[in-house]
């Protein structure tokens, strides 16, 4: 259910022209891996391997040293102020529409 809600919600936002999302998934409550974290990322990788989505950036991977990130930064400049930049969040995912 979750991963149609996130299929239908990133159409919806392209059809809108936002350029990028910020989903919060948390992290799993025993802090190790997450289903939903791990469903969401799975669900990305299909979407950007379709060409539905340019890229996303597991929060974990959101710093400053990433090309993806400098990529989506260069996009939407609005994140450089983005309180998890840096702070390798698992508990979040970042994604290019």
């Amino acid at each position: 259910m979750a991963l149609r809600i996130l299929s239908s919600e990133i159409t919806r936002y392209k059809a809108q022209r936002v350029k990028a999302l910020k989903l919060i998934h948390g992290y799993g409550s025993s802090g190790v891996g997450g289903v939903l974290r791990v469903a969401v990322r799975k669900e990305l990788e299909r979407l950007k391997s379709r060409g539905v989505i340019k890229l996303y950036i597991p929060g974990e991977n959101f710093e400053i040293f990433s090309a993806d990130t400098i990529k989506m930064l260069d996009c939407c400049g609005q994140l450089r102020n983005d309180r998890d930049l840096g702070r390798y969040n698992n508990g979040i995912t970042l994604v290019l529409l």
